[in-house]
């Protein structure tokens, strides 16, 4: 045995239904997603600068030439190219890194402009950082594997061929950072735009 009873719903319920379901959303909340993308792609940036940096710091490799005493040493600490490489994309990835709570700010208020102004100031100091290094070491990398006959200088890679591949390798991985910086940038300068 159950009773029911109805009650009719009263004219300002209904009313505050219309309003609610007829709100505008905040404009700008597509603002939020950037800050997510921004996230993800700090993160994506961070393995792709420290997988360089460590491909590049650890690529090494010895020839022996007749003897055991007498060895041929590819390694990169020979070049300081590869030196100011590795360095620099160590301090790119600490920075970003160090960006991280920032853009976590940024998702958290997307509508903040301080955090985000900072960031693509940063991002652009360190995309310049990034294309130094790996423009420079592509050209040491080209060298490698081409060598110059104009300066006579013989291509190394049909001797070293694992130390070749791994300094490609690396530099390819700052390229891959030097992308996302740049989506970085222009992502972030979309959101500061005032709409």
């Amino acid at each position: 045995m159950s009773t029911t009873i109805d009650v009719p719903e009263s004219n300002n319920v209904a009313k505050e239904k219309v309003l609610l379901l007829g709100a505008r959303p905040r404009p700008g909340g597509w603002k939020k997603g950037v800050a997510i993308m921004d996230f993800i792609l700090r993160l994506g940036a961070i393995a792709a600068a420290l997988g360089a940096a460590a491909t590049m710091g650890t690529s090494d490799q010895t020839l022996p030439f007749f003897t055991q005493f007498f060895q041929f040493e590819a390694s990169y600490d020979s070049f300081t190219t590869f030196q100011f490489f590795v360095i620099t994309m160590a301090l790119v990835a600490g920075y970003l890194v160090l960006s991280l709570p920032f853009s976590i700010v940024v998702i958290i208020r997307p509508h903040a402009v301080g955090p985000r102004l900072f960031l693509i100031i940063l991002d652009t100091v360190f995309l310049t950082l990034a294309t130094a290094s790996g423009a420079s070491a592509a050209a040491i990398v080209y060298l490698a594997h081409n060598g110059n006959q104009d300066s006579n200088w013989l291509a190394i890679c049909n001797q070293f061929g694992d130390f070749c591949a791994q300094t490609s390798g690396a530099v390819v991985s700052s390229l891959v950072s030097v992308v996302i910086f740049v989506l970085l940038i222009v992502m972030s300068a979309l959101a500061l735009r005032r709409n």
